[in-house]
């Protein structure tokens, strides 16, 4: 029986995934995490990945600059199979994704739908942020990049691997931990730059 997206997604936050996996205080810079639930036709993924990675910096946005980079990143980060590019055969198809920008200090997200809302709140605290910005750029505090989606494929039998475009578009990153969760069980992987392609063979 095909689970909903929220119960796929709460397996993807199972002490056996989350063992030995990223924390946000404590990151490294140039590794990424996505977590991957697969069920029938459907998959449900998780993403996080540290500001430098994206963008290449982890302060908060002050400049137009540095929140053009960012209004970018979200919007690459909302097209998942240009990021994690599955083959033709599966027919594969996205039915949501949400992207954002979480600070660990303020635990804002900056995300395609709230431009709006973000512009103002960074013009009203313009001033006052403009007091402590080098102090929060050396501070311990961190940003991170956080994505979901949920994924449908017409021949899931089709799906034998996945190549990782993400690294092409991101030039910082350079490793993703991945963890797989399918009728196989639980399962995890290193994907690096130098060799961006996942195996799925034998996972179903």
């Amino acid at each position: 029986m095909k689970k909903s997206l929220p119960i796929m997604m709460a397996l993807l936050a199972t002490p056996v995934l989350a063992e030995g996996t990223r924390e946000l205080d404590s990151h490294e810079h140039g590794v990424g995490e996505l977590n991957i639930a697969f069920d029938g036709d459907t998959i449900a993924m998780e993403f996080h990945a540290p500001g430098a990675d994206i963008v290449g910096f982890e302060y908060e946005a002050q400049s137009a600059e540095d929140r053009a980079s960012i209004d970018a990143a979200v919007a690459a980060l909302a097209k998942p199979l240009e990021l994690f590019v599955m083959p033709a055969a599966a027919e594969c198809s996205v039915v949501q994704a949400s992207a954002g920008l979480e600070s660990e200090d303020a635990h804002e997200e900056h995300d395609a739908h709230e431009d709006e809302h973000e512009e103002h709140a960074d013009d009203h605290a313009h001033d006052h942020e403009d007091d402590h910005d080098d102090d929060h750029a050396d501070a311990d505090g961190h940003t991170e990049f956080h994505a979901e989606y949920e994924l449908t494929c017409g021949n899931p039998n089709a799906l034998s691997d996945i190549t990782f475009a993400y690294f092409g578009t991101f030039e910082n990153a350079r490793e993703l931990e991945v963890q797989i969760v399918s009728a196989s069980g639980a399962q995890a992987f290193e994907v690096e730059r130098d060799n961006p392609k996942l195996d799925l063979r034998g996972m179903f």
